[in-house]
């Protein structure tokens, strides 16, 4: 992998208020940084912005290599059994069933490949999407509280998927509230809620 993003400057505003400003960041392969600060911050929106599905107010994004955003919705069709909603995605992002199946095995839940997505919990849907990510071979991960519904073994899961990510060259940057080890990664502290 030969990733990169650089931000420069960037802002955001919704609801007319100044949620970041000012940010400038360089990350490059193997480069991690933990994005925290209060509920309302900002910390989803920086990634909405660095993944392109928000603009930004001022500033610039620019990366190397696939970005792949991971957030609170599965997205993911909630009729189909896992590994076959798994490989919808996987062959949209250049994979195919042996990534799947080192994804789900990745995150602890290859005995749920046959399992429709509606009918997984919390926590496994949590890891489904982790295994989507994984399975896609994304260059820069955004993951926007990946830890949320995690018990200490699957959290384990997530911890090590970054480290093996990084340790390819990868880059991982995450919007959390909770503690996730990635030894060496800038945290980046996103303003008040107030």
């Amino acid at each position: 992998m030969s990733a990169a993003l650089r931000l420069s400057g960037l802002g955001c505003v919704r609801g007319g208020r100044a949620l970041f400003t000012g940010i400038d960041l360089g990350l490059g392969p193997g480069d991690a940084v933990a994005v925290t600060g209060p509920n309302g911050a900002g910390k989803t929106s920086l990634l909405r912005v660095v993944a392109g599905l928000l603009p930004a107010q001022a500033g610039t994004v620019e990366s190397e290599g696939r970005l792949a955003m991971a957030g609170e919705q599965a997205a993911l069709d909630p009729e189909r059994p896992l590994a076959k909603a798994l490989h919808y995605w996987a062959r949209i992002d250049g994979g195919g069933e042996a990534e799947v199946a080192t994804a789900l095995e990745a995150m602890g839940i290859a005995h749920l490949a046959d399992v429709p997505v509606r009918m997984l919990s919390t926590g496994q849907r949590k890891r489904a999407v982790l295994a989507r990510i994984l399975a896609g071979g994304a260059d820069i991960w955004l993951l926007d509280e990946p830890a949320n519904g995690l018990d200490t073994a699957s959290r384990e899961r997530l911890e090590a998927a970054i480290a093996a990510h990084r340790a390819a060259g990868g880059i991982a940057m995450v919007a959390t509230h909770q503690p996730v080890a990635m030894p060496g990664a800038v945290e980046l502290p996103i303003g008040s809620a107030a």
